[in-house]
């Protein structure tokens, strides 16, 4: 018999019309994962959530058979930048989208470390460290975890390499409120071999022993347009990239994952049914 409905799987889903309907929309896709922007993810700032809202949004996910949320940060943010005009917009922005997900009872933000344009990565990892510091220390009964996301590596972004991501949190003095993602699309563009059955141990073998499996809370499962090692970040939907069917059911079949939640990013339409075809295809990569 497969295990395939114990793993929790979905997609980002869209909040059109107030954060509450994307409880409607996941669970009329049959979710048990999302993911999902709190705000315009184009924009710095935006209108504080409606009580009517939270209520709305938490009542319905308590109904819903959706097990798992992580709200992702706006595009707009960047916890290193050298100008100082966007790092202080960007440092507002984070503990505004940190606000969002302890409002409506999210667990996770998650955000791509940031982009250091030239200043250098030491630099830039220590400012990152600095920034979530001090977004932390503002929000100091918060249950939210600030969730790294590994990159691809693309210009001057931060994240590429496991050891960064080390980084970061052993500079961040609330270690407990850190937490892990690992986009599929990303480390495989950043040179780490998922693909290959072997390689693929080895990759999972070097992040338990420098992060720690016990912080990686979700996998954003995307193929990738691009080639192993290429640095360049292209979503593709599952089996039709570089990574391919190989690739994923390496992970749907890794025993110490299948509790870590897995969520799409794969390109869609309004209505998302791509999704629906992507979860298929991953369920279906399952052995018994």
């Amino acid at each position: 018999m497969k295990t395939n409905m114990n793993q929790l799987l979905g997609a980002h889903t869209s909040t059109t019309g107030g954060v509450s309907k994307s409880v409607d929309l996941a669970e009329k896709l049959g979710f048990t994962a999302m993911q999902i922007f709190t705000k315009n993810n184009n924009r710095w700032f935006q209108k504080s959530l409606e009580e009517k809202e939270i209520d709305a949004y938490k009542s319905k996910l308590k109904k819903s058979k959706i097990a798992f949320v992580v709200s992702h940060d706006s595009y707009l943010i960047n916890l290193c930048a050298k100008d100082k005009t966007i790092l202080k917009k960007s440092r507002s922005a984070f503990l505004d989208e940190l606000e969002r997900c302890e409002q409506l009872g999210i667990p996770y933000l998650n955000f791509h470390p940031g982009t250091h344009l030239g200043a250098g990565e030491k630099d830039g990892i220590k400012l990152i460290a600095e920034s979530i510091n001090l977004a932390h220390d503002k929000t100091k009964n918060y249950r939210v975890s600030s969730m790294l996301e590994a990159t691809a590596g693309q210009g001057t972004s931060i994240g590429y390499r496991f050891d960064q991501l080390q980084e970061i949190i052993e500079l961040v003095e609330r270690k407990e409120r850190m937490s892990v993602c690992i986009d599929t699309a990303h480390i495989f563009a950043a040179g780490y071999d998922i693909k290959n059955p072997k390689e693929y141990k080895k990759v999972i073998k070097d992040f338990d022993e420098i992060i720690g499996l016990n912080r990686l809370k979700c996998f954003h499962m995307n193929d990738s347009k691009k080639e192993l090692g290429s640095r360049v970040d292209r979503h593709e939907h599952i089996g039709k990239g570089f990574i391919g069917l190989d690739g994923f059911a390496n992970i749907m079949n890794d025993r110490r994952l299948k509790n870590v939640p897995k969520i799409l990013e794969t390109p869609k339409g309004k209505e998302q049914l791509e999704d629906l075809d992507n979860l298929a295809v991953l369920r279906r990569l399952i052995k018994s």
